[in-house]
C-alpha cells in the first residue's frame, strides 16, 4: 500500500540467511534463501523471501521516505538504508532486523548509498556538493569528498574497492581514490549539439553512474537523453545510446547488459561492451581487493607499477 522507493537483493547464495529461513520454515531443508529489501514511502523497510513472497521482517526507525538500500557484499546480511530523514541506518537481519547504528551528518535528503565490495567503506550522497565516506567497521565518518559544484546524486565503488565514482547535477563524474580522498579524474558530459548555449547546460545533469562488473567501464545516465559508456582509461565516451527520461542504470552482474529505468515507468536493456580483461588488470584487481592505496605505496616495487596499481596512469 506504500510507494516503493528503494530495492536491494541480498548476495546470492547467502549462507547466513539460513537462520531467517529456519525461523519461518522449521521443517525446511538446510538451504539458502534469496532476500529482497524494499524501502517504502512511510519510512518502513520490508524484508521478503523471494522464492515464496513471504514477509520475513518489518524494520521501523526512519521518519521519512527510504530512498536507497544496500546489502554488504559479503553475505553477512547487514543492510544499509538511506532516507529523506537525512540519516543512514544499519540493520542486522541475523539479529531479527536489529538497528545497530544511525549515521547522521547530512543536511539534505540522502539519495544514494553504496558499500565497497571489500565491505570496509560506505559512501552516501545527499544532494549536497560533497559526499560522505564512512567506515563500515566503526560506523564513523572517514572523510568528506569535496569537488563537485552542485548536488551529488549517485555513487558507486569499483569491483576491487580501489575507486569511487560520484555523479552530480554539475554535469560531471568524478573518480576518487577512497583511501586517500584524492581526485583522480573528471568526466564531463558535454552536449553533442554545438548549437546549444550555456542556458541548456542543465540538460546534462547526471542522474546515475555505475561500474561494469570487471571494472573497466562506467555507464552514466544524464538529462540530455543519452546513456553513455566510458572506458576507464579514456576521457571521452566509447558509446552512446538515445534514451528519454532516464533516472538510473545498472550493469548485469556477469556483464554484457545494462538496465536503465525511466521516469515514465519503463525498464530498458542495452548491450554493453563485452571485454576480456588483460592479465595486468586482473592482477591489479586481485591485489587491490585486499590492499589499500597506502599498502600499495609501501611495497618495494617500481614507481610505474605503483602508479598502475593505484590507477594513477590515466
Amino acid at each position: 500500500g506504500q510507494i516503493v522507493w528503494g530495492l536491494a537483493f541480498s548476495p546470492w547464495p547467502s549462507p547466513p540467511s539460513r537462520k531467517l529461513w529456519a525461523r519461518h520454515h522449521p521443517q525446511a531443508p538446510d538451504v539458502s534463501c534469496l532476500i529482497l529489501a524494499t524501502g517504502l514511502n512511510d519510512g518502513q523497510i520490508k524484508i521478503w523471501e523471494v522464492q515464496t513472497g513471504l514477509l520475513l521482517l518489518n524494520l521501523s526507525g526512519h521518519q521519512d521516505v527510504v530512498r536507497d538500500l544496500s546489502f554488504t557484499p559479503s553475505g553477512s546480511l547487514i543492510l544499509v538504508s538511506a532516507s529523506r530523514d537525512k540519516t543512514l541506518r544499519i540493520w542486522d537481519l541475523n539479529k531479527h532486523g536489529k538497528q545497530i547504528q544511525v549515521l547522521s551528518g547530512h543536511l539534505q535528503w540522502v539519495y544514494c548509498c553504496s558499500i565497497s565490495p571489500d565491505c570496509s567503506m560506505l559512501c552516501s550522497a545527499a544532494g549536497e556538493k560533497s559526499v560522505f565516506l564512512w567506515s563500515m567497521r566503526s560506523y564513523t565518518l572517514i572523510r568528506k569528498l569535496e569537488g563537485h559544484q552542485s548536488s551529488v546524486v549517485s555513487c558507486d565503488f569499483s569491483p576491487d574497492s580501489a575507486l569511487l565514482v560520484t555523479a552530480s547535477y554539475d554535469t560531471s563524474v568524478i573518480m576518487w581514490d577512497p583511501y586517500t580522498g584524492e581526485r583522480l579524474r573528471s568526466l564531463h558530459h558535454t552536449q553533442l549539439e554545438p548549437t546549444m548555449d550555456d542556458s541548456d547546460v542543465h540538460m546534462s545533469s547526471l542522474r546515475s553512474v555505475c561500474f561494469s562488473p570487471e571494472g573497466l567501464y562506467l555507464a552514466t545516465v544524464a538529462d540530455d537523453r543519452l546513456l553513455r559508456i566510458w572506458a576507464l582509461e579514456l576521457k571521452a565516451p566509447v558509446a552512446f545510446a538515445p534514451m528519454t527520461n532516464g533516472l538510473c542504470c545498472t550493469f548485469f552482474p556477469h556483464g554484457g547488459i545494462i538496465a536503465t529505468g525511466t521516469r515514465d515507468g519503463h525498464v530498458q536493456f542495452w548491450t554493453a561492451p563485452r571485454v576480456l580483461s588483460s592479465l595486468k588488470h586482473l592482477c591489479r584487481k586481485a591485489l587491490r581487493s585486499f590492499l589499500t592505496t597506502y599498502q600499495v605505496l609501501a611495497l618495494p616495487i617500481p614507481k610505474k607499477m605503483k602508479e598502475f596499481l593505484t590507477y594513477r596512469t590515466f
